[in-house]
């Protein structure tokens, strides 16, 4: 957990903007007579009316609560309007909402330094920008304040009804004797509400923010007072505010952790924290949870603004209660491959609009076992490397499911409990798509030349003139030429680093190092095996050729070959008579090829020429060399000479030796 010492936090302005029953919020502009009314958006589930996913303040008022089913808030408030969540592919459809949040975004990034949290909220590093207002315009300075501004709250001054209050909010904001951090507050709230303001007239949307000096601050902050309010923290008011604060109402401490602080040491608010020293803490949980409790104790946290605006992780779930939980394979792998659907459009949209690439694919799930002695197990997450292309998802993650389900049920899968055999319910799935990040500069142009964006007609050795398939870049064509041993951080919502993992050239026929199957699951084979079956089926994988027509729309679905993979799972088959005929020279080099004294250098040889214009499914002089530009120099040069006719390829030599290797050498091929 971030540590950071008051000297290097308190000077910082950060805001917290959380929009209003932002679901409603939607909803109503989308719907203008819903506005004034009590409203509630509800999620796709008839029992009982659906569940409450966001209630609006007029039917808060009439005692609704997001806990009600929808029957419920019909009852305790009888003209409430509700509104269901769109649905697609038989659960809830978040798109609208999540387009509308991207909207304040794109206004709320224009101040400063932008984190999207979630949905409906951001935060914000507002200090540059109240750095430059402070030694330009200073509160001080200024004639008119907006009377948007004078209705902030600020924590530690009492408030009066009138314009009293105005005038205390308006003293306090334009003090000449103020210190530092306080003029530094003030213009922030004067930057956030002129935010506020902009926000409103361009979306309709109405937003609450916290102003403090760090984020775990200005986010206790922004709930404080809602709707359409915000709430400063000067540095004097701190203690004040975490004084009384649940210590369960903490980020971080909702769970485990809080209720061990309220067993263990009788901690009930943060503000408890203060009576135990740094050392007494660490001794109860390590060095570094017990510093970071002795510093949110004091208001202090370093955890600064990420400057994100894109989410760092996609997913997909959905629940089944009660009586809906599922009892079978089939079941469970329906949902499955209707939630991978969904993740895999989102990963989609992200590659084409955002140009970025996910790297891990994670399940999971929630479970409880019938006549369960051993309740306290948890149905463990998986995760392995993420393929694009909707089958490979959906396969690999019903390879996870299968994995997490054997460790679930025990060595034995099921155990006899009298005439009857343990069985197992599920009653939560989800898929997840995390490891995030931007495409290397210079790799968008190349993977367009091997994959159209529509069907576009191209000619074969033949002369046969065949259709590009329109498919999904794939990050991996398969698991198992990866390797990995990351698995998904236990904290929510924690950053993580990127490890990123090569094949292993020197062994192209070598799969993943065993590793235990709680950390990561080995993907896919078609069809769902044991982990330590899954290597053999991927050795029976066929390679294909790319510039062939496929009519099967799974097989459309299947994703494209990443560029490794065009240069390293091309046919090994020999050529027809017809084509060595045409190509003579390919074909004499070939045979001088065979018969050289290095077997090995001969068959990469020979089957390097025999594929130059067969297997790609391009004639080499139709290639674009403009496309080659875009490559590092030394790739350049050996493509061009991979493309010249009468290159011969030096393949004798490793990159270990100090010597120059051929493409060929980066990307061999798959034993005959």
């Amino acid at each position: 957990m971030p540590v950071a010492r008051p000297e290097t936090s308190d000077a910082r302005v950060i805001a917290h903007v959380d929009m209003d029953c932002f679901y409603v919020q939607v909803e109503q502009r989308k719907q203008p007579e819903l506005r004034g009314l009590p409203t509630a958006v509800v999620q796709y589930n008839e029992w009982q009316g659906g569940g409450l996913i966001a209630v609006s303040y007029e039917a808060r008022k009439c005692g609704v609560k997001r806990s009600m089913r929808g029957d419920e808030a019909k009852a305790a408030c009888p003209q409430i309007q509700l509104v269901q969540v769109p649905v697609a592919r038989g659960k809830a459809d978040l798109n609208l909402y999540r387009g509308a949040g991207s909207e304040v975004v794109s206004i709320l990034a224009k101040s400063g330094k932008c984190e999207r949290a979630s949905i409906d909220e951001v935060y914000l590093d507002l200090t540059d920008a109240a750095e430059s207002m402070l030694a330009d315009a200073p509160p001080e300075s200024l004639e008119l304040i907006d009377e948007e501004v004078l209705k902030s709250h600020i924590l530690g001054m009492s408030r009066e009804d009138g314009d009293d209050f105005k005038e205390n909010v308006r003293d306090w904001i334009c003090q000449k004797d103020a210190d530092r951090r306080d003029k530094l507050l003030s213009c922030g709230i004067i930057i956030v509400a002129e935010l506020r303001k902009q926000v409103l007239k361009e979306t309709e949307f109405t937003c609450s923010a916290g102003i403090a000096h760090n984020k775990m601050l200005a986010k206790l902050a922004s709930g404080m007072n809602k709707p359409a309010q915000q709430t400063v923290v000067p540095y004097s008011a701190v203690q004040e505010l975490l004084s009384s604060l649940p210590i369960k109402k903490m980020k971080q401490l909702g769970g485990k952790l809080g209720t061990s602080l309220q067993t263990d040491l009788g901690i009930e608010t943060v503000g408890d924290l203060l009576q135990f020293s740094e050392t007494k803490l660490q001794e109860h949980y390590g060095v570094n949870t017990g510093t970071w409790l002795w510093n949110i104790a004091r208001g202090i946290s370093g955890e600064e603004v990420q400057g994100r605006l894109l989410p760092k992780s996609h997913g997909s779930g959905k629940t089944f209660p009660g009586p809906r939980a599922l009892k079978s394979l089939s079941t469970v792998q329906h949902w499955l491959n209707q939630l991978s659907e969904e993740l895999s459009e989102r990963l989609s949209s992200d590659l084409e609009q955002n140009k970025r690439i996910a790297s891990t694919l994670t399940l999971h799930a929630s479970a409880f076992k019938s006549r369960d002695s051993d309740s306290h197990k948890k149905f463990p997450s998986k995760s392995c490397p993420l393929r694009y292309g909707v089958t490979k998802v959906q396969e690999d993650a019903f390879n996870l499911f299968q994995a997490a389900l054997r460790e679930y049920m025990g060595p034995f899968r099921s155990k006899p409990q009298g005439n009857k055999q343990e069985t197992w319910r599920i009653t939560g799935l989800s898929v997840s798509a995390s490891k995030i990040v931007d495409i290397p500069s210079g790799t968008s142009s190349i993977m367009r030349y091997f994959q159209s964006e529509s069907t576009v007609p191209s000619r074969s050795a033949d002369g046969c003139v065949q259709d590009h398939v329109e498919m999904a870049p794939s990050a991996s064509e398969g698991c198992s030429e990866q390797r990995s041993t990351e698995t998904q951080a236990a904290m929510p919502e924690e950053d993580t680093g990127v490890t990123y993992t090569l094949p292993d050239f020197e062994n192209p026929d070598k799969g993943i190092d065993p590793v235990s199957e709680k950390d990561v699951v080995s993907c896919p084979s078609n069809e769902a095996t044991d982990v330590s079956t899954q290597s053999e089926s991927n050795k029976g994988t066929q390679t294909k050729r790319i510039g062939r027509k496929m009519n099967n729309s799974k097989e459309k679905n299947r994703g494209m070959p990443s560029i490794v993979d065009i240069f390293k799972n091309y046919n090994a088959t020999p050529p027809s008579k017809q084509e060595t005929q045409e190509d003579s020279t390919v074909s004499s080099t070939s045979k001088r090829a065979k018969f050289s004294s290095s077997s090995h250098n001969s068959q990469v040889n020979q089957e390097v020429q025999e594929r130059r214009e067969t297997d790609w499914g391009y004639k080499t002089d139709e290639i674009d060399k403009s496309v080659f530009d875009e490559l590092p120099v030394e790739i350049q040069q050996e493509l061009r000479s991979f493309l010249r006719p009468n290159r011969q390829f030096n393949t004798g030599k490793s990159k270990g030796d100090g010597s120059t290797s051929s493409i060929a050498h980066y990307f061999p091929p798959l034993n005959r």
